[in-house]
């Protein structure tokens, strides 16, 4: 769902065609206000202070520059930042270890712009966009080292048989509403079982939720 209000969007990439393609695929989305466009951290940081925007939209890996390091320093100054990660690199480890630091989303650098449009929408009305791909990778992560050292399973009845649902839908990819559709039940009932989910689970995010159902066996990779 587009947003109802201006959004502000800043980029940080060292790929001057890139951002320009980026620029002219944001600018015509009637929602956004403005466009921060910059290729070093300085410059980010400075468009930040001046006026934090609603999404960032981060290269991964540039001249001189971590992306784990940059995430980790802006989220530690602008905790309400939404990250979503644009990179060329898709291995486990680099989705995992940015989901983990706090990243809203992890896109391929040749994703469709309709793509990118709808992680956008997602992440400024739910806080995330998850992928199947996102999933895969967190659960992957955390099953390896769960064969060699498994986890203490969970009492049976620490979830309710809905609860389960909701997480499997969860760790899917399937937002609040597509739940609701596919279980027959309304958006805030939804809702309200995913904040008992992250209470139980002592997780603040959906990357947290897929590494604890992954770490006591409650998924199939």
């Amino acid at each position: 769902m587009a947003p109802s209000y201006p959004v502000h969007i800043a980029l940080l990439d060292d790929h001057p065609l890139f951002r320009q393609g980026l620029r002219y695929i944001l600018q015509a989305l009637p929602y956004v206000e403005a466009v921060a466009d910059t290729s070093t951290l300085p410059e980010l940081l400075t468009a930040c202070e001046q006026r934090l925007p609603d999404v960032l939209l981060l290269d991964l890996q540039m001249p001189g520059m971590d992306g784990p390091e940059v995430a980790q320093l802006l989220l530690t100054r602008f905790p309400d930042l939404k990250i979503v990660v644009l990179s060329m690199h898709s291995a486990d480890k680099f989705i995992t270890q940015m989901m983990k630091l706090g990243a809203r989303s992890y896109l391929p650098k040749d994703a469709a712009p309709e793509e990118l449009i709808r992680a956008l929408e997602e992440v400024l009305a739910t806080g995330y966009h998850f992928t199947p791909r996102i999933s895969r990778a967190l659960m992957r992560g955390v099953q390896q080292p769960s064969r060699q050292h498994p986890a203490k399973l969970l009492e049976p009845d620490h979830f309710t048989p809905r609860e389960e649902e909701v997480l499997r839908l969860i760790c899917e990819g399937c937002t609040a509403a597509e739940i609701a559709t596919h279980l027959f039940i309304s958006k805030r009932t939804v809702e309200g079982h995913w904040q008992r989910l992250l209470e139980k689970t002592g997780t603040r995010n959906v990357a947290g939720l897929v590494v604890f159902a992954a770490k006591h066996g409650m998924l199939e990779t």
